[in-house]
């Protein structure tokens, strides 16, 4: 059976992880999660002041190619070899992250809507849709606590590149979703009725 792959998009600390965590909670073992943000362009070409300028929040910035390619390996039923970011190093690391082919595939990432070869591999896209003074705040708190960021970087990074690719390209690609979660993972009638509509939709895929 071909997994069923499900898009998670939204802007940055909107929610999208607790959505895919809780759907995670709810399908156990039945689940693999992509991260978007692990396939950023591996960069050992820039010193890492040429990295921390790079705008992250382009659509450029990232290996789809690969992404791609993987998400055709796990509709296959092949194991994937994700790549590991390092958010304090900005590059890509030298680990990899196996990844196994499970009956739902979750992909996650801010900017999933904005490509058409992304959109046309996923079977749900669904985004999560917060207030941008709640996002910043998340953002904020995220980077400096798990990244090792300082608040300077985080404001300047924000206001310089996320907050403008947002209105860019985020923003718009909520029109491909089809499904707008408010509040992501910490909307209880939504995750309901995804955790339904899921059931169904591999109870009819065999």
């Amino acid at each position: 059976m071909k997994p069923l792959v499900i898009g998670i998009a939204g802007g940055t600390g909107s929610g999208k992880t607790t959505l895919t965590r809780a759907l995670v909670a709810s399908f156990d073992e039945h689940v693999s999660v992509v991260y978007h943000d692990n396939y950023y362009k591996r960069r050992d070409d820039l010193n890492y002041d040429e990295r921390a300028l790079l705008n992250y929040d382009a659509p450029e910035a990232f290996d789809n190619e690969l992404l791609i390619q993987h998400l055709d390996q796990l509709a296959r039923g092949v194991s994937i070899e994700c790549p590991v970011y390092d958010y304090a190093d900005h590059n890509r690391s030298d680990e990899t992250l196996t990844i196994d082919s499970q009956p739902i595939v979750i992909v996650e990432g801010i900017l999933l809507f904005a490509e058409d070869e992304i959109c046309a591999r996923c079977d749900i896209k669904l985004f999560v849709d917060t207030d941008a003074d709640v996002r910043i705040l998340r953002r904020i708190k995220r980077d400096v606590l798990e990244r090792g960021r300082s608040v300077e970087s985080v404001e300047s990074q924000y206001l310089s590149t996320v907050k403008p690719m947002h209105e860019l390209y985020v923003e718009p690609s909520k029109r491909r979703a089809d499904l707008i979660v408010p509040e992501g993972g910490g909307n209880l009638v939504a995750l309901d009725m995804l955790v339904h509509r899921i059931n169904r939709q591999l109870e009819t895929a065999g």
